[in-house]
C-alpha cells in the first residue's frame, strides 16, 4: 500500500513517521533510538536522530538577525525575530514621496527676486525646499543634450573621427586603430583574448565567430587584388614589348612572354570568378541567392539586418520596391480631389453688423518672408547675450510638456513639412558633454530662484517615471521612524505650505515678501524650520532671552585648564540618560557639540543605529566583475 521511501540521513526508519511524546518502541540500531527532550526546555520531545532537525524550529534557539546578510550585528532567540524587525537597524526603507516643481520661465518673478535679495530665513519654509529642488534640477540637466551645438570642438572632432574609422572598418575591412596592428600580432591568441576580457569585465563571447565572418571576407578582398594587381601587370608588360626593337630573339621573347601572361590572366580569372561564384561578401554577384540557399532564415534577415546598406551601394538590393513589382500601389491611378462642403448656414442665424459682408474684407494684404538678424544691421558681437539658466529651464520645460524640442521640424501631412531653426548666443564658453547646468553656473553670482514656490503631487502633464522636474525624498529611515516621518513632513507640512501650514501676504504677487506660519507642535514653545544641512524639516526651540544672556555668563567653569559648558560637567550617566529621550535629528545635532557628546551619542548606536550598505565593484580572476 505504501510506496517503499529511505528515511533521511542520520534518520532510522521508526523514527522517521514517529511523532508520539510516549513512544515506547525498543531501541535498536538500525530501527529505532531513544526519546529524549529539548536542551533548551522549550518543551518538546522528540528521538534522538531528529535533535539537528529541531534545531531549525525551536524557538529558543539564538540565532542571527534576518538582516544580518545587510549588516545587523544581534543575535537573539527564534521567538524574538519578529519583534526585533520593527527596530533592526538594517530594516531601512528610502522615503519614496515624489512632487513636481515647475519653473518660472512664464510667470512674474518680482516675488522670487525680492525673496533672494533678503537673508535667507529658516521659517521660509517654501523657498528652502524651492532652492533643495533647484540644485537637484540643476545637477540632472545635462547641457549637451539640450545644446548640442556648443560642445567643444575637440570632442565634435573625435566624434566624427570615430564615426568615419568606423565607416572604413566595415567597407574597406580595416579596422579602426589598426596602425597598432604590428604590436597586436606579436601576441599570441591567448593574450588576446585576455586582453579582450580585460576591459571593464566584457567577455567577448562571439569573438570566434565574428573573427570567422571576418576572415572570409578579408580572403575575398585579397582574391579580388590579385585579380587587379594581375590585370595592370599585363597591360604594362605588353606596352614593354610594343616598345623594344624587332630582332628575331626580341620577337621570340615577345611571343613567348603574351602566352605566359595569357595563362595567367586565365587564371586569375578562373580564380575571381570562383570567388565570385562562392563568396558570401556583398560586393560579389549573387550573395543573396546564395545565402538564401546555405543558411536558414533568421540568419539570412541578421545578414540584410548589418550589409543592408552595403548591397544597395553595390546594386545587390533594390533600396525601394519597383512599381513594377508592386502588387499594393503598382496599378493604383492618379484620382481628383474634389472638395465638398456640407455644413449649410442656418436660417435662423443673425450676425452683427461688424461682422456682416466679407468677413476678410477687414484685413490688411500679407505676404511670407524670412526674418534674419542681418536685415537688423548689428553684428553678431553687439546682439544681446541670451540668458543661460533661464533659456536651458526653457528648452528642458517644452521637451517635457510638449514632447519636442523648441523649433524642431514638424510633419504637418505627407507633403508638407515645417522647418523651424533656433540658435542661442551664450557668455559662457563651449562645453564639455558630461558638464551639467551646476557646473556652468557662476557661483560668484548672487543666487537666484527660477523654481516655483508651490508644487504639485499629481500631475497628468508628462511620465513621472522620466521627467527631470519631478523631485524625490530619498531619504533613509529605519522601519520604525518611516511612519512619523512621513506624517510630520509630508502630510502635515509640505503638503499644506500653500496657504494652509504657512501664509503668505495677499500682495505677495506684487513682491510682497511677508511670511506667516499658523501651526506651532503641541505644549512647547518651538518653532518649524529647514534644516539646509540636512535637507530636512526640524523643531527649533524658542529659549528666553534672559536664559541665554545668563547662560553666556555662567556657561563654562574651570576644570583642569579647560573650559566646559554645565552640560558637560553632568556625569555620563545622566547624560546618557537624557539622550535616550531625543529623536533622531537631535541626537545628530548633538553629535556635533564636542567629542564628549559625541561619544554619549555613540553609546546609542546599538539602539537607535543605522546600517547603510556601501557598494564595491570586485574584479575576479577571470576578468569579470561584480558589486558587492
Amino acid at each position: 500500500q505504501y510506496r517503499a521511501q529511505k528515511p533521511p540521513a542520520g534518520q532510522h526508519r521508526h523514527c522517521e513517521r514517529c511523532f508520539s511524546r510516549h513512544c515506547r518502541a525498543p531501541i535498536e540500531l538500525s530501527i529505532s533510538c531513544m526519546v529524549i527532550s529539548c536542551r533548551l526546555h522549550c518543551g518538546a520531545t522528540f528521538h534522538m536522530c531528529k535533535e539537528e532537525e529541531h534545531q531549525l524550529l525551536c524557538p529558543l534557539e539564538h540565532v542571527s538577525c534576518l538582516n544580518s546578510a545587510y549588516g545587523c550585528p544581534f543575535s537573539m532567540a527564534r521567538f524574538k525575530l519578529a519583534k526585533h524587525l520593527q527596530v533592526c537597524p538594517a530594516s531601512v526603507v528610502c522615503c519614496s514621496m515624489e512632487w513636481n516643481r515647475w519653473p518660472n520661465v512664464d510667470s512674474d518673478t518680482t516675488l522670487h527676486e525680492n525673496i533672494m535679495k533678503e537673508t535667507l530665513n529658516e521659517d521660509c519654509l517654501d523657498t528652502a525646499l524651492a532652492l533643495r529642488d533647484q540644485k537637484i534640477l540643476f545637477r540632472t540637466l545635462k547641457m549637451a543634450e539640450l545644446f548640442p551645438e556648443w560642445r567643444e570642438k575637440c570632442e565634435v572632432e573625435e566624434l566624427m573621427d570615430e564615426n568615419t574609422g568606423e565607416e572604413e572598418g566595415a567597407v574597406g575591412g580595416l579596422t579602426y586603430g589598426s596602425q597598432g596592428d604590428n604590436q597586436l600580432s606579436e601576441l599570441s591568441q591567448r593574450e588576446r583574448e585576455e586582453l579582450a576580457k580585460d576591459k571593464e569585465g566584457m567577455d567577448l563571447g562571439g569573438y570566434k565567430t565574428w573573427e570567422n565572418i571576418f576572415s572570409k571576407e578579408l580572403s575575398a578582398c585579397k582574391v579580388t587584388g590579385s585579380a587587379v594587381s594581375a590585370g595592370e601587370k599585363s597591360k604594362e608588360a605588353s606596352k614593354k614589348t610594343a616598345s623594344a626593337p624587332c630582332t628575331d630573339t626580341s620577337a621570340k621573347k615577345a611571343k613567348e612572354t603574351p602566352d605566359a601572361e595569357e595563362a595567367k590572366d586565365q587564371k586569375a580569372a578562373q580564380v575571381s570568378s570562383n570567388a565570385e561564384m562562392t563568396g558570401l561578401a556583398p560586393w560579389q554577384e549573387g550573395v543573396l541567392e546564395r545565402l538564401k540557399k546555405e543558411v536558414g532564415v533568421a540568419d539570412y534577415n541578421m545578414y540584410l539586418v548589418h550589409h543592408g546598406g552595403m548591397l544597395i551601394r553595390f546594386g545587390q538590393l533594390a533600396a525601394c520596391t519597383p512599381k513594377e513589382k508592386d502588387f499594393v500601389y503598382g496599378n493604383l491611378e492618379a484620382q481628383e480631389v474634389k472638395t465638398v462642403y456640407t455644413f449649410k448656414v442656418p436660417v435662423s442665424y443673425c450676425g452683427k453688423r461688424a461682422r456682416l459682408g466679407d468677413a476678410l474684407g477687414h484685413k490688411m494684404p500679407t505676404s511670407e518672408k524670412l526674418v534674419d538678424t542681418s536685415e537688423l544691421g548689428i553684428s553678431l558681437e553687439e546682439l544681446p547675450k541670451a540668458n543661460i539658466i533661464k533659456t536651458t529651464l526653457l528648452c528642458a520645460l517644452e521637451k517635457e510638456l510638449k514632447g519636442h524640442e523648441i523649433s524642431e521640424a514638424r510633419g504637418i501631412d505627407g507633403l508638407f513639412v515645417d522647418f523651424a531653426t533656433q540658435t542661442y548666443n551664450f557668455q559662457v564658453e563651449p562645453f564639455s558633454s558630461t558638464a551639467v547646468l551646476a557646473d556652468i553656473v557662476d557661483e560668484k553670482s548672487p543666487p537666484e530662484l527660477h523654481m516655483e514656490l508651490y508644487t504639485e503631487c499629481v500631475t497628468r502633464r508628462h511620465n513621472k517615471s522620466s521627467s527631470a522636474f519631478t523631485f524625490m525624498c530619498s531619504h533613509f529611515f529605519r522601519r520604525d521612524e518611516f511612519p512619523s516621518h512621513f506624517k510630520n513632513v509630508h502630510a502635515d507640512i509640505q503638503s499644506c505650505l500653500d496657504g494652509w501650514f504657512q501664509h503668505r501676504c495677499p500682495l505677495a504677487y506684487l513682491g510682497c515678501t511677508y511670511v506667516q506660519n499658523h501651526f506651532r507642535p503641541a505644549g512647547l514653545k518651538a518653532k518649524v524650520i529647514y534644516s539646509q544641512p540636512l535637507k530636512t524639516f526640524a523643531i527649533k526651540p524658542e529659549v528666553d532671552t534672559l536664559l541665554v544672556e545668563s547662560g553666556k555668563c555662567n556657561s563654562t567653569v574651570v576644570c583642569r585648564g579647560r573650559n566646559k559648558d554645565s552640560l558637560s560637567s553632568l556625569p555620563v550617566e545622566v547624560l546618557k540618560y537624557i539622550a535616550g529621550f531625543l529623536d533622531s535629528f537631535s541626537l545628530s545635532q548633538l553629535s556635533q557639540v564636542s567629542v564628549l557628546m559625541r561619544e554619549i551619542c555613540a553609546t546609542l548606536l546599538q539602539e537607535r543605529g543605522m546600517v547603510l550598505l556601501v557598494w564595491e565593484k570586485k574584479r575576479y580572476s577571470h576578468g569579470g566583475t561584480s558589486w558587492r
